[in-house]
């Protein structure tokens, strides 16, 4: 059956949605983006995925489409004309159509795209395996700090993991890892030490990766937040990765070097419970102060 999506103003059946050749979002990747993970029909870390888009559209100097109340009502809306309880929402705000030229248009017209996916978060096959993984150069733009759709470089790196028989793949950037092609990466070191990639223009700054942090450290979880290695990350007692789109997800293999033996291991499946169980938490909380 036919999803319900949202474009500019207007909820339609997906074979009906339409935008314009002349959007920069198709011609320049001049746009931005956010993905909200869907769990017992609410809406995770909603507030949080605002504030970097907002964030996202300042560094670009794109216009807001409207006021996060009327994002959260679109969304709200979605998942009841869809009745989608566990999966994704996708939004997406380009600078709006204009005559194709390298010079931004000085007052645009932004273009809001959004629409749903139903997916196994909870009960997903990769979380209880894990995952395998393969590194390669970080050839990207080094704004990744920003959520743009400039994302053909990481869809490459996805593909040729796959031809080789992995999952994904780990970008490194001068000898350490940055992150996954959609994803926060993570070691785990012997002591139980969580190490992952400082904050900075190299690397997205997670909404899961920010939850999944302050979760782990409140449960007594030491974290460090350092770069590091390909070796050290071969030689790690476990690792993994988190984003809106696997919650956290071990990794059991980096290279052909199995990780922990090659299973997930208890402090991954640790911060994973972890998650999810404050997440459906606050949305539960949330949606009683709402009635």
């Amino acid at each position: 059956m036919s999803r319900t999506v949202y474009v500019n103003g207007q909820y339609l059946p997906e074979t009906e949605a339409t935008l314009s050749i002349f959007d920069r979002g198709i011609l320049f990747a001049d746009a931005v983006y956010e993905v909200t993970a869907v769990l017992d029909g609410g809406l995770v870390d909603f507030d949080a995925h605002m504030r970097r888009l907002a964030r996202s559209l300042g560094e670009l100097d794109i216009p807001a489409p409207c006021s996060d109340e009327t994002l959260l009502e679109i969304h709200r809306e979605l998942l009841r004309r869809n009745g989608l309880r566990e999966g994704l929402i996708y939004l997406q705000v380009s600078r709006g159509a204009a005559e194709r030229d390298f010079l931004m248009p000085d007052e645009p017209t932004p273009s809001l795209v959004l629409f749903t996916q139903e997916k196994a978060l909870l009960e997903s096959p990769t979380a209880k395996r894990g995952i395998r993984v393969i590194t390669v150069p970080d050839q990207r733009w080094r704004r990744c700090d920003i959520k743009t759709t400039q994302l053909l470089y990481p869809s490459m790196a996805k593909t040729e993991a796959v031809r080789h028989g992995a999952d994904d793949a780990w970008m490194v950037h001068e000898g350490t890892v940055t992150e996954g092609t959609s994803n926060n990466a993570y070691i785990v070191e012997p002591d139980g030490t969580v190490v992952t990639r400082q904050l900075s223009e190299a690397i997205l700054h997670g909404i899961t990766r920010s939850a999944v942090l302050a979760y782990a450290r409140e449960a007594g979880v030491p974290i460090r937040e350092r770069a590091f290695t390909v070796a050290e990350a071969k030689q790690a007692a476990e690792a993994f990765i988190t984003s809106a789109t696997s919650l956290v997800t071990p990794v059991i293999n980096i290279d052909g070097h199995d990780i922990g033996g090659g299973t997930p291991g208890p402090v991954v499946r640790r911060i994973r419970e972890l998650y999810i169980e404050e997440s459906r938490r606050r949305l539960l909380a949330a949606d009683h102060r709402s009635r």
